[in-house]
């Protein structure tokens, strides 16, 4: 196995394209577990360690451009406030030393299906930024995954940074694992709320072959939140419309049985989720909406 080191983005673009078999490393939480294991054995492992630039983020008025490398740890602590989702998400990654070396870029680069960045990446709307030598492309998040582990990057392509939007409204995400702590996924869903434009997105992880939307429940829930007048109003959101969303999130997925979790169970918990979080981030908005109404 050859260890290229780049000194720079452009090195890095080039060894890239000299190499495509070569796998990217930066902090190495899942590619070094491949390979002590011995699931893995590339000819070349590309480190990108020496590369700051993607360390660094960026707040734009719209979007958070935020490099492949950030850890999960920087983004707990300095964008809480514009990403949420992926800040709670964040906080269910392995343990502090995973959370301080894993990165939005590596999750998506594996693109395992129980990636936990994933379902906040869905619902608060992401695009990746790949980039070769030929030059940069923007994917959005939902067409980044193309199957189990497998994404949608040319082989001469690596991930720079990803672009999410900023919050405009509550945000959530949820969990279920065999153990409270360092734990790969049995499900995650991630649900997001948008009120400037009145729409929501979701995000389902560890219950399809790859990370989905749960978009008839999207739609469901839009209809349902326009037509009630909930959004002007406040209301509280009925139970018959909570169970209607949540039935329609587990029927996005796909599972399957395996040990950490059967297929029946895989749906029943994203059923349960998706109820709970639009609870959680409704309360949220009504409580914004009182606050800015009696300001």
């Amino acid at each position: 196995m050859d260890f290229l080191r780049p000194a720079s983005w452009e090195e890095a673009l080039a060894a890239k394209a000299e190499h495509p078999t070569a796998v990217p490393i930066a902090g190495g939480t899942d590619v070094m577990v491949e390979i002590n294991f011995d699931h893995r054995r590339p000819e070349y492992l590309l480190d990108l360690n020496r590369i700051g630039e993607l360390y660094e983020w960026e707040v734009g008025e719209r979007d958070v451009r935020l490099g492949a490398a950030v850890p999960y740890t920087r983004i707990m602590d300095h964008l809480r406030a514009e990403l949420p989702g992926l800040a709670l998400a964040s906080h269910t990654v392995g343990s502090p030393q995973i959370r301080n070396r894993g990165s939005v870029g590596g999750n998506l680069g594996a693109a395992s299906p129980a990636g936990d960045a994933h379902p906040a990446l869905l619902a608060a709307g992401a695009d990746v930024e790949a980039v070769s030598v030929r030059g940069t492309r923007l994917i959005p998040v939902e067409e980044f995954y193309t199957g189990v582990k497998r994404n949608a990057l040319e082989p001469d392509e690596l991930i720079r940074a990803v672009r999410i939007r900023k919050a405009d409204g509550p945000q959530a995400f949820s969990k279920v694992g065999t153990r409270n702590a360092m734990v790969i996924a049995v499900c995650a869903f991630g649900l997001a709320l948008h009120p400037g434009t009145r729409t929501v997105r979701t995000g389902i992880g560890s219950a399809a072959p790859t990370p989905v939307r749960a978009r008839a429940a999207e739609d469901f829930l839009q209809a349902a939140l326009a037509e009630g007048g909930f959004w002007d109003s406040g209301r509280i959101i009925t139970p018959s419309v909570a169970r209607q969303f949540a039935e329609l999130a587990a029927g996005a997925c796909n599972p399957i049985d395996d040990v950490r979790g059967s297929a029946e169970y895989r749906r029943h918990a994203v059923a349960v989720m998706a109820r709970r979080t639009l609870g959680w981030t409704w309360d949220a908005y009504r409580g914004n909406e009182r606050s800015a109404s009696c300001a």
